[in-house]
């Protein structure tokens, strides 16, 4: 054992170089360099040394080199620049490090070399000859092998020591097992290391050599094939068929993310048309279908956005108010975060035309990042509309849900599904009950189209439903969807609409310049009041158009005209006001009240009138009534009839007193027992000769005894009186509950009566 002081250190990145080897040093980095030229001014000495991780630029701790390393001397300069010093070295040790001291630039160790031991006896004899065969099996597969000169190994006091520093120098090339190797001190340890290292690089060669035969055996397959082809090819040109299709087909089915069923069907469909005449018949059936299956999108799919801010932003700059259905969107993404993916059931949007169900859908595309796509179910009649028609038929295509997730070119996009209420069903079945697996969450992964006839995931895609009403959707339908219901709007939400939306999309589509155009929201009012008549603002964007319409006509003449549109000038715009203050038409009158309904396009008020003339106790009833109507016209006056004492009443009046019951605007259907407490009052007015308040407006079913039952649209039937000036509004006590869903500014307008007893409705109705 021999020791070194103060060596410096070369760090070798990669492999190093054994003893009683002469080699040539490359080195560039500035504390390889310094380490070199230390050792040329004191004597040549240095200490190789390899990094454990050889892309660490300055190693600077003890820990990033091996500890075990080669005592190296410079034997000559090749050459010194700036950049890099190439030296030849002569390496005469191994060495291990016992210190180490780190420079700014230069690194020093301090050594003691290693003490071999071995047996020197028959059985290191045996491992020497046994490493000596290896290298030679190891040289026929590996020619690089064959150059390395052994023989003066062959003599009588064999030098162990250097043998094996020579074998692993040239055969080993893993840096790892090059060290444990430099580092074992044991000779007969070493000769079986690189024995065992030896026996796997044969293994490796071998079955490298295996894979390569097998390569070429392939590609002379292939060259044959490619051969085949060609013939194929000239064969179809002399025909007048086009050779290339069967391979554009397959190169479509593998590029397209097929499932493998879905693949083999497609396959199956391409092995029969490769066997027909390019014009047959049938070969442009089957053209038709491999066209579908490859242009409708199998796993393509767009990446959502996640950002609840953003979303919600979105949301708000789209469309004021409906905080419920942007809450519902807003949970849908948070659900989403927490998951990976969109679930949950299918939502559906049911209210009064115009208050902005289908644009909420194109807003809840935008604000997830999603391709927004629209399908109108209205007077669809057909099942083959929704599946597709079978492929025996002439003409046959895919339906319209297959149809739409070609258009959309991913998996995931927003599908609206608008009016499904409107749906119908004849003898070519019932589209309804078809959509029954497209809406349901845990059938729709494998939707069949009759066409396509394999099964499609429509798991990932956002359904969302629009309808008027649920009265005309199927049960089993409604019973897969979310109910969101849409109210009609309050005044002040109209006016703050068309001032943030409605004016400025259409001063845009009219072509007329910001600032040209001021409308105040006392305008506002008026157009609400006096020229619409609706739950949402459809009617409102209208009016606007026809004001713009005006403006743009001025424009033309006078390009530097603004105007204001005011109450006073209003009528220059949109000409003789439309609806009158029905507020003017009901004073506090004997026999006439006035109702709350709800029907398709939102809440009306509903006049009830009842007048007494001699007879036989007969009664009439007109205006269009239905069945339920007429028998809540008949519950009221027997419920009168019971309470004749109480409120002073002879009841001999009933026997020879005819009762006319009528509900203006004849014209229009009307049902619903909602009107009960209605025709009670006016009944109850007409014979106790006391008149219902003109500012009073009521609602609920009535029974036999007085009670007051509960009905349904309570926000559209008092958005109603609200838009009407109604100051009192008596509602059945058990919508309590309901209260939630009305604007605070209408509860903050009209007073509301519970009423669980007609009694209670008669106090508030019947003036004193």
């Amino acid at each position: 054992m021999t020791e070194y002081n103060n060596l410096p250190v070369l760090a070798m990145r990669g492999n190093f170089f054994f003893p009683n080897i002469r080699a040539k040093v490359e080195v560039a980095r500035e504390i390889s360099r310094n380490a070199l030229k230390f050792a040329l001014e004191n004597g040549g000495k240095f200490l190789m040394v390899s990094q454990i991780d050889g892309s660490k630029a300055n190693p600077t701790v003890t820990t990033d080199f091996y500890t075990v390393g080669v005592i190296a001397e410079i034997a000559s300069v090749e050459s010194a620049t700036v950049e890099a010093t190439t030296v030849m070295a002569r390496t005469y040790e191994a060495a291990r490090i016992t210190h180490w001291s780190f420079g700014e630039k230069i690194i020093f160790a301090n050594v003691e070399t290693l003490d071999f031991t071995y047996q020197n006896d028959s059985e290191t004899r045996a491992l020497f000859e046994q490493t000596l065969r290896y290298i030679g099996k190891l040289a026929e597969v590996n020619k690089s092998v064959a150059k390395l000169e052994l023989k003066s190994f062959y003599t009588e006091k064999i030098d162990y020591l250097a043998f094996t520093n020579v074998v692993a120098n040239e055969i080993v090339t893993r840096l790892q097992e090059r060290q444990a190797i430099l580092e074992e001190t044991s000779i007969e340890q070493r000769l079986e290391r690189i024995c065992a290292y030896i026996i796997a690089e044969i293994d490796f060669a071998n079955a490298e050599k295996r894979i390569a035969n097998r390569v070429k055996q392939q590609v002379q397959s292939g060259q044959k094939e490619y051969y085949l082809r060609e013939q194929m090819k000239a064969i179809s040109a002399e025909l007048g068929e086009d050779a290339n299709e069967k391979q554009d087909y397959l190169d479509k089915i593998k590029a397209c993310g097929m499932p493998e069923d879905v693949a083999k069907k497609a396959t199956k469909e391409l092995n029969r048309l490769s066997k027909m005449s390019p014009t047959s018949p049938d070969a442009a059936v089957i053209r038709n279908y491999l066209d579908w299956l490859c242009d409708v999108p199998w796993s393509k799919e767009s990446t959502d956005n996640k950002d609840l801010t953003l979303a919600r932003k979105i949301l708000d700059e789209d469309h004021y108010g409906l905080e419920k259905i942007k809450d519902r969107i807003v949970e849908y993404l948070a659900v989403m975060q927490l998951t990976g993916k969109l679930n949950g059931p299918i939502l559906c949007f049911v209210g009064p035309p115009g208050v902005g169900k289908t644009s909420i859908v194109r807003s809840i595309a935008r604000a997830l990042d999603r391709k927004y796509l629209r399908v109108s179910l209205g007077g669809v009649r057909d099942e083959a509309e929704i599946r597709g028609h079978r492929r025996t038929y002439v003409g046959a295509i895919p339906g319209k849900i297959i149809y739409m997730m070609k258009q959309a070119e991913c998996i995931n996009p927003v599908l609206l599904l608008d009016e499904i209420d409107k749906m119908g069903k004849d003898n070519r079945g019932d589209p309804a009950s078809a959509m029954l697996e497209v809406l349901d969450p845990e059938q729709n992964f494998s939707f069949t189209d009759h066409y396509l006839e394999v099964p499609y995931d429509l798991s990932k895609v956002l359904f969302v439903c629009t309808a008027n009403a649920t009265d005309d959707i199927p049960e089993p339908l409604l019973d897969r969807m979310e109910i969101i219901e849409l109210s009609g709007y309050t005044e002040l939400e109209k006016i703050a609409i068309a001032n943030r939306y409605l004016l400025k999309k259409n001063m845009v589509l009219h072509g007329i310049p910001d600032g040209a155009i001021e409308i105040s929201d006392e305008t506002y009012s008026k157009i609400i009041e006096r020229y619409t008549s609706e739950s949402g603002v459809r009617s409102l964007e209208r009016e606007i158009a026809a004001i713009c319409r005006k403006v743009a006509l001025k424009l033309v003449e006078n390009p530097d005209v603004k105007v204001t549109v005011t109450p006073d000038n209003l009528r220059e715009y949109l000409g003789v006001e439309k609806h009158k203050d029905e507020m003017g038409l009901i004073d506090d009158t004997v026999g006439s009240a006035r109702g709350l309904a709800w029907t398709r396009v939102g809440g009306v008020t509903l006049n009830v009138d009842a007048t007494l003339f001699q007879g036989k106790g007969e009664v009439q009833l007109t205006g269009n009534l239905g069945d339920v109507m007429k028998e809540s016209a008949r519950t009221a006056i027997s419920l009168v009839k019971s309470l004749a004492d109480e409120y002073g009443i002879d009841k001999s009046a009933f026997e020879k007193t005819d009762i006319h019951i009528h509900v203006p605007e004849g014209a229009i259907p009307k049902d619903g027992p909602s009107a009960g407490v209605t025709m009670a009052t006016v009944v109850m007015s007409a014979f106790s000769g006391i008149p219902v308040s003109g500012k009073v407006a009521m609602t609920g079913e009535i029974t036999l005894r007085g009670k007051v039952l509960p009905i349904g649209g309570l926000r559209e039937k008092t958005l109603a009186a609200y838009r009407l000036g109604v100051k009192k509004v008596i509602i059945p006590k058990d919508n309590a509950k309901d209260m939630d869903e009305i604007p605070q500014e209408v509860k903050d307008s009209i007073e509301f009566v519970l009423a669980d007893n007609i009694k209670t409705v008669y106090e508030n109705a019947l003036c004193k």
